[in-house]
Parts: C-alpha cells; structure tokens; sequence
C-alpha cells in the first residue's frame, strides 16, 4: 500500500510542476492575488471628497469646515455658491457630501440656540456614506461641545464649568479598527480555497482526458488509495500556499498572528480534508475540465457568500444560517482570525476543528464510494 501511494504521489507532484504554467499558478499566483485583494479589499474611508455651500460666509461657519478639513478624514474639492452646483456635483459623482451651511449660522450659535447645517452624501454606495456620516458626527460632536464650553467659560467663569462625560472605548484584537486586519485573512482562506478546490478538481478529469483512467483502473490499486494518492499532493501544495500567503499578509500588510503557528496548520490540514475531498467528488461526476471548472466555482461563489467574509452571518434570514453549518468556510474562517488577531488556541477553537473534522470525513468517504461505484 504505501508503495503504492509514494508512487501516486511522485507522479502527481511531476504531473502538476512540470509544466511552467501550473507552477506559475500554484506558486506565484496566489501571493499575487493576496497583494491585488489586500489592497482592494478594505472599508476603511480615508478621504471623503467634500463640497461646501457656505451660506454664511462667517468665522464660525469657516472653522466647522477647517475642523472637517483637520480631522484627516475629508478633503474639501471646491466652494459652491448654488444649490444647483451641489446638486450636479453629487449627480456626476464628483464628489461624497456637500456641506450646506445655512444663513445666520454664526447668529444662532452666539444666540445659544441651534444652529442649521446640513450634510448631503451620496448614498448609493451605504457603506462608504455610512462610515462619512460617523466621521461628521465625530467632528461636529466636538465643534459644538467646544462652542457649549468657550459660550460657558464667558459666563460663568471656567471654575464653574461642568466636566463633561467620557466615554473611553477600547477595541480589543484589533485597537486601531483597520478593516484590511480583518479582512486579509478571509482573503488568505478565499485563496487556498480556490486553489485546493480547482487543483483538485482537475485531477481525476485530467487522467480521463489523457486517457490514462483505464490504465490506472487495471492496477491493484484500491479506491481508498488512489483518492489518497491524488489529494495528498495537492494538500502539500495547498500547505505551500497557506505559508506563502501567510508570510506576504504578516510580512508585506504588517498582520499581526498572536496565536500559535501549529494550531493555523492545523485548521488548515482539517480544512483541506474537505475541499480537496469536494474537488475530487466534482472531478468524478465531470467528463471534461470546463466541467470541473464551472462546478468548482458552482460550489465557491456560495461558500464564500455564505461563509461570514463579507456578510455577517447574524444578519442573514434563520434558515440560511442553519444552511450555513454545512459551510466548511465558515469554520475556518474562525479559525484564520483567531489564531491571527485574538490570539486563541485549541481550548476556544476545538468546536470549529471537530466541524471541519466531520465534513472532512464525510466529504472524502462520499468520495471513495462514488469512486467505488464508478468502477462496479
């Protein structure tokens, strides 16, 4: 038996490096892919590209625009004098918001009564508006406490001031709320995913296209040692990629990983059990590799859709949570971001491991048998 499966695995490992293109895609392509995704992948709002329609003109109204300009957070594109101007900036998506000031601004606000301004956003992207909308709230909170205490001090005398209260917040695991944190390591599981999915997807349809199927089904060699014999190559291959794209997302993006390099492996080893198990199933019910291809990616796009990387799971209908249970992505997605940001080990991530070790087995044993039907 293990004759036989060190010869399975030498021609596997000749038969996916030797050709140029295929060590291109196992070795260079997913460290490409994890440089485009974590830079493109992110939802933190650096700048907001701003208008302003100061109908005021005064020093109050100019300050609360210095104090957006100084928060870092906008850029001021140009002053508008008309609503019209507003209007057709925002329509053409030249810029976010416009900042609407209104008159006798500054006369409200030494008045001591509410003073009008308003802030128009584009909302059609809900995420990046929703996240500028909490940037001016921030700024304008501290403009106006600034406002209420200089209006207090000339009054009262600064002794007689009272102290405001103050909340302190502390983000644990990731202190400065960087969305590419959170994110670079659901782009690393999307990468291996693909990766071990399509390789192995390939694998069976490949001996069917060359012909060399029938050769190998004239051997002694048993269902349980030629699916062996094909995912074990493509596991150390997939094991490769899981340390290449690990060493760009800590070493090139600054990623922290808090938690034991074992424990990661691990989760990734109970991880490909199930997608190389998936891909080589794919691969036994298709005649062709376009077949492959198209039934990998019928089986990737829900994954990942599924899986928590983009959407929160919470936040989805109660029978499509249940639905995703069966998703191995969500499991490991927990366990990627655990070991890399909380720093966690087996005593918090053992539930997810037995998952990913269930859908394994079940996936490989459903594999073997469909194998085994195929030859009787």
């Amino acid at each position: 038996m293990f004759q036989r499966l060190q010869h399975m695995l030498i021609k596997e490992c000749i038969q996916a490096l030797r050709d140029p293109r295929m060590r291109l895609m196992i070795l260079v392509v997913p460290v490409v892919q994890l440089l485009v995704f974590g830079y493109a992948v992110t939802t933190d709002v650096r700048r907001v590209v701003l208008a302003v329609q100061d109908l005021d003109g005064s020093q109050t109204s100019r300050e609360l625009v210095s104090r957006l300009v100084a928060s870092g957070y906008f850029d001021v594109l140009e002053l508008m004098a008309t609503e019209a101007q507003a209007r057709a900036a925002l329509d053409r998506g030249r810029v976010l918001a416009v900042l609407r000031v209104y008159p006798d601004f500054e006369a409200q606000v030494q008045a001591g009564r509410t003073a009008a301004a308003q802030l128009l956003l584009d909302g059609s992207d809900a995420n990046t508006a929703g996240i500028a909308i909490s940037y001016a709230n921030r700024v304008v909170r501290q403009f106006s406490q600034d406002l209420r205490q200089a209006r207090f001090q000339r009054q009262a005398g600064p002794a007689r001031f009272p102290s405001p209260v103050e909340v302190q917040v502390r983000a644990w695991f990731n202190p400065n709320l960087e969305s590419r944190n959170y994110y670079v390591p659901g782009v690393m599981a999307t990468i291996v995913t693909l990766m071990s999915l399509i390789l192995t997807a390939m694998a069976v349809v490949r001996e069917k296209e060359l012909g060399t199927i029938e050769q190998i089904l004239v051997t002694p060699i048993t269902p349980a040692e030629f699916i062996l014999g094909k995912t074990l190559p493509f596991a150390l291959i997939s094991l490769l990629d899981v340390l290449l794209v690990t060493g760009v997302g800590v070493g090139w993006f600054g990623i922290p990983i808090r938690g034991n390099l074992l424990v990661l492996l691990l989760g990734v080893a109970l991880f490909l059990m199930t997608t190389l198990g998936v891909g080589l199933l794919i691969s036994t019910v298709s005649h062709t590799q376009q077949q492959a291809l198209m039934t990998s990616f019928f089986f990737f796009m829900p994954a990942m859709t599924l899986s928590g990387f983009m959407f929160p799971i919470a936040n989805m209908p109660e029978p499509i949570q249940w639905l995703t249970l069966l998703n191995p992505m969500r499991y490991f997605l927990v366990i990627i971001r655990g070991v890399f940001l909380k720093g966690v080990g087996l005593q918090v991530l053992w539930p997810q491991m037995l998952a990913l070790l269930g859908l394994g087995c079940f996936t490989l044993a459903l594999t073997v048998w469909r194998f085994r039907k195929r030859l009787a």
